[in-house]
């Protein structure tokens, strides 16, 4: 998004949209009923009295960004601000889009911000004119990921793996060459397969296809912070079938959500991924799991 100041720059906050690494959608409904004189009334919450059946619709809306950028004046400088909206750690790079900013330290500049934190990213003359664009990716990159063994993120009878490590459909790029997708019918129990803290959570997207420019990004998913960095990532969930809040700790085991189809998908299924921020790259990692009857055997490639 393209937004203009009275400070001679034009801003833009935008968001890698990245599959797995997709952006927050913010709850969006619109409540219509009619009164007793037969008129039809709009409201975004629901009625306290309301005199006929009350309609539900659903709006989708657009992807809220992980990161905002903001400008304070300071007398002859203009200090550029990075806001996380998540309830985790993100990496943000502030770089010019056209020409040539002055500023301190020298574009692009890199800064790690706390969750739902603030810092400043450079400090810019204000005599500069020009674009500034800032990127965000979730996580610290001075992570240190642990040898940790997961549990199995779904409670059900049996499961079948239909994409493993390196699979041709859709594992085949860094953040998600480590992925897991595990079939699982619309809604179905996702657990949570260790401890952690909710950062992210989308819930709001309905749709699925295979229009990658379309779908990719927008799955309905949570991501999970854990004690050393890492983060896992739980995957093309139902509309609404986020059953846990950003900020929520959670302990392996707990059901945090509901299976779906939405997104870059072929079908039901849950995709499960541990991933840690290599410095403004995403990338996922291998990792052990054990299920009911013991160890998972995790094979590469496509069912």
């Amino acid at each position: 998004m393209m937004t203009s100041r009275p400070l001679s720059l034009v801003l833009a906050a935008l968001v890698l949209v990245l599959a797995g690494s997709a952006p927050i959608a913010e709850a969006a409904k619109v409540y219509r009923w009619t009164d007793r004189n037969g008129v039809s009334h709009y409201g975004d919450r629901m009625p306290d009295a309301p005199q006929s059946q009350v309609k539900v619709i659903r709006v989708v809306p657009e992807p809220t960004a992980m990161a905002r950028l903001r400008l304070q004046n300071v007398g002859a400088r203009n200090l550029a601000w990075a806001e996380n909206t998540l309830a985790g750690p993100i990496e943000v790079r502030l770089r010019a889009s056209r020409g040539s900013i002055s500023s301190d330290p020298a574009l692009p500049a890199r800064a790690t911000v706390a969750a739902r934190g603030s810092v400043v990213v450079a400090s810019i003359d204000a005599s500069q004119s020009g674009e500034l664009w800032l990127d965000a990716l979730p996580g610290d990159p001075s992570a240190r990921p642990l040898d940790v063994d997961y549990r199995l993120p779904l409670r059900q009878a049996g499961f079948r793996i239909d994409q493993g490590y390196g699979g041709g459909f859709s594992h085949k790029d860094a953040e998600n060459r480590y992925a897991v997708d595990f079939a699982a019918p619309i809604g179905t129990p996702v657990l949570a397969a260790r401890d952690g803290v909710v950062m992210q959570v989308a819930s709001d997207f309905d749709k699925a296809g295979l229009k990658l420019e379309k779908y990719g990004g927008r799955a309905n998913l949570i991501r999970i912070l854990h004690e050393d960095g890492s983060m896992a990532l739980y995957a093309h969930l139902k509309p609404e079938g986020a059953l846990v809040r950003m900020g929520q700790r959670v302990r392996a085991g707990q059901q945090i959500g509901l299976s779906g189809n939405t997104g870059f998908t072929t079908g039901p299924h849950l995709h499960f991924a541990v991933q840690v921020n290599r410095g403004m790259r995403l990338e996922s990692l291998p990792f052990k799991m054990s299920g009911p009857g013991g160890p998972l055997r995790i094979s590469s490639g496509t069912r």
